[in-house]
């Protein structure tokens, strides 16, 4: 059995997806960005000049803390994470992204790969995160 998931509470997926997908004792999360529900992002702002500031260190606790809650919705959490793949669009965030990840995880942490991409779904995203967690024991799928 698989069940797909959206969460109440989380961004509303930009299509027809959902936030995570259980299955076979694991549920894979869809890649997560720090989109707020109300479509604001969390790391960006715009001053009265319009001048745009974009923060990865912001965004990054975002992504790790959405993740967090759309992982609680199937009973697991950041601790149960196996595997994550990280989208940058400019490896110089890489130092900022890498520091940030460091306050949730070390060396026993989950695999990680992380790519540069051309572009994100909104010219405000930094980084996009997708995981794969381990249900613990006597979670239901």
């Amino acid at each position: 059995m698989s069940a797909g998931k959206i969460v109440p509470g989380k961004a509303t997926p930009r299509g027809r997806f959902p936030h995570l997908k259980v299955a076979g004792g694991f549920a894979f999360v869809s890649g997560t960005s720090s989109r707020r529900p109300d479509n604001s992002i969390a790391g960006a702002s715009a001053d009265a000049m319009g001048t745009t500031s974009l923060d990865i260190r912001v965004q990054t606790r975002a992504v790790i803390e959405n993740i967090g809650d759309l992982l609680a919705s199937a009973g697991a959490g950041l601790a149960d994470l196996v595997q994550v793949t990280t989208y940058l669009v400019n490896m110089n965030d890489f130092g900022g992204y890498n520091e940030v990840y460091a306050e949730y995880f070390d060396e026993t942490g989950p695999a990680r790969t992380t790519v540069a991409v051309h572009q994100l779904p909104h010219p405000h995203l930094l980084i996009e995160i997708q995981a794969v967690a381990l249900l613990p024991e006597g979670v239901d799928e």
